[in-house]
């Protein structure tokens, strides 16, 4: 039902996950029988979480592990990993600058140039693990260095951007990228993204699109939202964009993957994205609190380091556990935040979803109260959900 704005402009009402809870169904099933596998491009994973491709998430050790978990790590081929030789002083000193000097400082780092040499190396280096090398550019970064990464022989390509679509005008000057074209002649799977909406999910799904990623501006470290006043609360952007899906592989027979991007935290946030949807999710900030993390309990965003408009800023998240202990347990905190796997195997088990198809079938209600409901004492002392 549309909410009428003013005279002349009326408006959809969209959900995040906080305004929403999920309902137990007839039948309840061990958490061990839960089916828990999802494909990305084809390629099997035993769990439905990609790790960010931002330079405090995700560096060749990360990758590497997640990889070895059954999850995916993203590297991000436009940043620290492939303009340094060596990133770990870059790394310590983006954890060791204050809050004023931030900016100016990613500012000058990131003006090194992107090395060619830098992105085959570090694919050889993931794939030299028997690890998937999945890889993330820009969409100007894919017309310059998609040669390179097809040559490297990645496993799989992002091309992320915080908008990207089917129809984009440029100057006469700039020849965008011809999304079609770049997968048809990519030897490996490519993953689109982002987007918010039906339509441009259905369009990115025709262009070829092996899965596509939804979200716009809710991850802990953008600005997006504050700078350019876009974007879909997710609840409400990962399903319609998976209506999308459903209804291409209903025309075509071929199904592309959702991925949900951004604004997830826990392992509830994980559950309610695939309940609305979603095939996997993409996360960020969790990741970066593990010890592995190439970070140093910091995170930022793809566009934080923009040279003329930066769209994120440098968040402080600490480091709580190991990657182990936040991707599949035991768990050392009680928020939601460690064994991530293990939430959603036991919020399967709850709702009676014997694999993920099951589980974007549960039902799904409004619930501003969630979390906040009978909470007085967690928020009062600061525990559990409180925090």
């Amino acid at each position: 039902m549309d909410i009428q704005i003013g005279r002349g402009k009326t408006a959809r009402r969209a959900y995040g996950f906080d305004e929403i809870a999920l309902v137990p169904g007839q039948r309840t099933l061990d958490p061990l029988l839960a089916e828990t596998k999802c494909e990305i491009g084809g390629i099997p994973r035993d769990i439905p979480i990609l790790a960010s491709a931002m330079d405090g998430v995700v560096d060749v050790n990360t990758a590497v592990m997640l990889s070895q978990l059954g999850a995916l790590g993203v590297l991000n081929l436009e940043g620290i990993q492939t303009r340094y030789e060596d990133p770990n002083p870059i790394l310590d000193k983006i954890a060791s600058v204050g809050k004023d000097e931030f900016v100016g400082l990613m500012q000058e780092l990131y003006a090194e140039p992107i090395k060619p040499e830098l992105i085959k190396q570090r694919i050889q280096e993931i794939k030299e693990q028997n690890s998937i090398a999945a890889v993330s550019l820009t969409p100007a970064g894919a017309a310059k260095f998609g040669s390179v990464v097809a040559e490297a022989q990645a496993d799989l390509c992002f091309i992320q951007a915080t908008v990207v679509s089917t129809a984009h005008l440029s100057p006469e000057s700039i020849i965008p990228l011809d999304l079609e074209k770049f997968c048809q002649e990519m030897p490996m799977p490519v993953v689109l993204g982002n987007c918010v909406t039906y339509e441009v999910a259905h369009n990115l799904m025709k262009a070829g699109a092996a899965a596509v990623l939804v979200g716009i501006g809710p991850g802990a470290a953008c600005t997006s939202r504050g700078v350019l006043g876009v974007g879909v609360p997710q609840a409400t952007a990962v399903a319609d964009c998976a209506a999308a899906r459903d209804d291409f592989q209903r025309e075509t027979g071929r199904y592309v993957s959702v991925i949900a991007d951004g604004g997830i935290v826990t392992g509830g946030d994980i559950c309610k994205c695939i309940a609305c949807g979603a095939d996997a999710v993409m996360i960020g900030s969790p990741i970066a609190r593990s010890a592995e993390a190439p970070g140093r309990g910091y995170h930022w965003g793809m566009a934080t380091p923009s040279p003329v408009l930066p769209r994120g800023t440098r968040i402080k998240v600490g480091t709580t556990g190991s990657l182990s202990e936040i991707m599949i347990g035991p768990a050392r905190l009680d928020d939601g935040t460690h064994n991530l796997l293990g939430a959603l195997q036991t919020s399967m088990g709850t709702l009676g979803a014997k694999n993920i198809k099951e589980m974007q079938q549960v039902e799904v209600v409004i619930a501003p109260s969630l979390l906040t409901e009978g909470k007085v004492y967690q928020k009062a002392q600061q525990l559990g959900m409180g925090k």
